[in-house]
């Protein structure tokens, strides 16, 4: 077997000292130049911007729908707040680029309707004021009315140039010319098209402002608030680790579907249309800093809990790592964190002490474990101290998992997209080793799952990771309290068949 597909199969424990930048891929870069000044607009913050006004309106529709009351009780109260609140839940409040209160009428409605329901579900219980549906019915209408007059007053603010946002086009293709020209031709959609970026430009003579690596230089220098990706030449693979570097700056990613035109385009509020020309906007949830801090605040929280309900238990575990061989409770290892930084892990010792641990890839049947440290992984209570990581800020509770700098420095070159997993912080459990990944498994399957959750992140979706991961601990434990130990020998020689045959091991 080759060195780059064993390298592809490891998994992640002890070890880390050395430095290293994460690779992101060759890209070349074409410089572009034009002849005149470029359309880029600077933002001007006012005290109340007219998207305020979508605001401002709701509000009204609320208090219009509690002043037609004779008498207002407290479910009026609370359905008039829920309204206000659902409106926003339900994603009323994005700065859309094509602007109809018609097309948006469902989720105006639903807003209306969620708190009606919730209220209605306590009737069981209290007493429900009779005017409550004539106040449904006057704020549902009242904010339709004021939905409508706000964008209205936002296109018009838009043709005057008032609210107006700096577009990058990806692609100086067919495609790419026409939106520009569209932008150009409708400025109620908002958007002033700065030029292209593109390594093999379509037609001569067009604003290029450079080649794919130098995107981020581009979004700087013009202000860039929104990449619009019409493809071109460029293969989709290639475009792939460069515009996901857009998320880590304040930009709205779209992307025009493939084969948009035999209407294979998805559907749905991400959906924008530019006269005609479909924009599916990418969710950046994951890497915007507002939801970071209500996972920061999370992981504080709960880190810290942990830490201290967890005690006794921590404390039975340190002392009979402290008995089970001389050296350290800890294992303090250096890994990659967000950005390419390196990180101080704790764990417990598991292993002898050795010197090996920064280059040497653990298996589950190393003979250098010892008698509690096998139990401790193989129920992934060695990781335990990485609580204190979370705590302090190194970690998140769910997140992919660290690896070692000189395994990350292999990995990055030669997986595909291993890279963009460190965008974010690294976690304590992820989506990947709820999948069974963990150990000796596919390092490319890791990576996939790591960017999928990083591209779909929710704090639903970390509650889902923990709670999985509570499961897959009892279910291990279970597992090894029901079985046999077989002879390390007979299992290190299956698994030397099974890689010399080229199948995948068994799951973790």
């Amino acid at each position: 077997m080759t060195e780059r597909r064993q390298s592809h199969r490891l998994g992640s424990e002890n070890g880390g000292t050395t430095n290293m930048a994460v690779a992101e891929g060759p890209l070349v870069a074409i410089s572009g130049h034009r002849d005149d000044a470029p359309r880029t607009v600077r933002r001007r913050r006012g005290p109340l911007s007219p998207w305020s006004l979508r605001v401002v309106a709701d509000l009204a529709a609320a208090l219009v729908g509690l002043a037609v009351l004779p008498s207002v009780g407290w479910a009026n109260v609370a359905y008039a707040a829920g309204v206000f609140v659902t409106l926003g839940m339900v994603g009323t409040y994005r700065r859309h680029l094509a602007l109809s209160s018609l097309s948006e009428l469902p989720r105006l409605l639903l807003g209306a309707g969620i708190p009606l329901l919730v209220i209605g579900g306590l009737s069981p219980f209290i007493d429900l004021p009779g005017t409550l549906f004539d106040q449904v019915a006057v704020t549902g209408a009242a904010v339709v009315v004021g939905r409508t007059s706000t964008y209205a007053v936002i296109r018009t603010a838009r043709r005057a140039g008032q609210l107006r946002e700096n577009a990058l086009i990806v692609g100086a293709g067919a495609v790419g010319i026409e939106l520009a020209r569209l932008l150009d031709e409708h400025p109620e959609y908002g958007l002033v098209p700065v030029g292209f970026i593109d390594d093999v430009p379509s037609q001569p003579g067009l604003d290029l402002l450079g080649g794919m690596a130098d995107l981020e230089k581009v979004i700087h220098e013009h202000d860039v608030r929104r990449v619009l990706v019409a493809f071109g030449p460029r293969g989709e693979q290639e475009l792939v680790a460069t515009l996901r570097s857009t998320g880590l700056h304040d930009v709205e990613l779209h992307v025009v579907p493939r084969f948009f035109e035999l209407g294979f385009s998805p559907g749905g509020p991400d959906v924008e249309h530019v006269w005609g020309i479909p924009l599916f906007q990418v969710r950046r949830a994951a890497l915007r800093a507002g939801a970071w801090k209500v996972k920061r605040i999370a992981d504080v929280v709960v880190s810290a809990t942990l830490l201290v309900v967890l005690a006794p238990l921590l404390g039975v575990l340190a002392l009979s790592v402290r008995l089970s061989s001389p050296g350290p409770i800890l294992f303090r290892q250096r890994r990659i964190g967000q950005h390419g930084h390196e990180i101080e892990v704790l764990k417990f010792r598991t292993l002898r002490v050795n010197t090996d641990a920064d280059v040497t890839w653990s298996v589950d049947d190393d003979p250098r474990q010892t008698g509690i440290g096998k139990w401790l992984r193989r129920l992934s209570l060695d990781e335990l101290p990485q609580l204190w990581n979370v705590l302090r800020g190194d970690m998140s509770l769910v997140g992919p998992r660290p690896e070692r700098p000189h395994f990350v420095s292999r990995f990055s070159a030669q997986v595909t997209h291993y890279a963009d997993r460190h965008r974010l912080p690294v976690g304590l459990t992820g989506l990947a080793q709820i999948h069974g990944l963990r150990g000796d498994t596919s390092i490319e399957e890791r990576a996939r799952f790591d960017n999928y959750y990083i591209e779909h992140w929710s704090p639903w979706e970390d509650m889902k990771v923990m709670i999985a991961t509570v499961g897959v601990i009892l279910r291990d434990a279970v597992r090894q309290s029901t079985r046999s130990d077989k002879p390390a020998k007979l299992r290190t020689e299956r698994r030397s068949r099974r890689r010399a045959g080229g199948d995948r091991p068994p799951s973790a």
